[in-house]
């Protein structure tokens, strides 16, 4: 199934992705949460998302690495 966040929508790294990934060596790894802008229209399944906290821009993500910050944790 694919991933549906919704933009606008804090997110962060799913945790098999953010253990995998070596979570520390991602440029956004201090950024946390990011806001998810949306998907690249040419480069489907990639998202464009923003720094919460610095308001830096990361794009080419695969969205499928994320999941939505649930309410009660923001």
């Amino acid at each position: 199934m694919k991933q549906v966040l919704r933009p606008l929508a804090l997110v962060r790294l799913k945790r098999e992705w953010a253990n995998l990934l070596a979570h520390h060596t991602l440029p956004f790894a201090s950024d946390m949460p990011l806001i998810y802008l949306g998907e690249i229209p040419n480069m489907p399944e990639h998202g464009v998302f923003a720094g919460h906290s610095s308001g830096r821009v990361y794009s080419g993500y695969h969205i499928e690495q994320f999941e939505e910050v649930p309410n009660e944790e923001v």
